[in-house]
């Protein structure tokens, strides 16, 4: 019963411990040092580790054991669900374009769609909450690229898109005109 007592945790300082705590951070992840290595691109926080803070990294590869095989790198990882993997906004080799069409909600009332911003590299929900003040309409996210906006603003955002990001020209402008959803 006193063996119990004496591995439960207190919430009073430790005697060998100098307080306050002082964590350091590597400077691509931002996680604390230690558990930069189930960050998924753990090789480019060591190479950061490596290259400004040597006695840190030191004292890390000693500490794990100073092998680097591919097996343990391997079981380190995740494989399945989550955020294991860093999935890039947008491909680099893909075209860039921005299609504009409309699309019929009910009898009389339509929604604008826009897809193809995420080419540019521009924030979806950044841009979604910009037509949705610039317009006072609803707007929203659907999918990996595609905006839908409330009503028909279709002609407008030919001019509105270049005038507030500069790198998109009209001529990667396409309208589709009408199209069912």
């Amino acid at each position: 019963m006193e063996n119990s007592k004496a591995t439960v945790l207190s919430n009073r300082p430790q005697r060998n411990v100098t307080y306050p705590l002082k964590v350091m951070y590597c400077g691509h992840c931002t996680l604390p040092l230690e558990y930069c290595e189930y960050y998924p691109e753990y090789d480019r926080c060591k190479s950061w580790l490596q290259q400004n803070l040597p006695t840190e990294f030191e004292k890390l590869i000693s500490i794990s054991g100073g092998t680097d095989d591919e097996n343990s790198e391997e079981k380190k990882r995740q494989k399945r669900g989550g955020k294991g993997y860093l999935k890039y906004k947008f491909d680099i080799f893909c075209p860039k374009q921005i299609c504009v069409s409309r699309a019929t909600r009910g009898k009389k009332k339509s929604v604008t769609v826009v897809t193809g911003l995420n080419s540019f590299g521009i924030d979806l929900k950044i841009a979604a909450k910009f037509f949705g003040t610039k317009f006072a309409c609803g707007s929203s996210v659907v999918g990996d690229d595609e905006i839908v906006i409330q009503g028909d603003v279709k002609d407008d955002l030919f001019e509105i898109i270049p005038e507030k990001w500069p790198e998109i020209d009209e001529d990667f402008i396409e309208d589709l005109g009408d199209l069912k959803r």
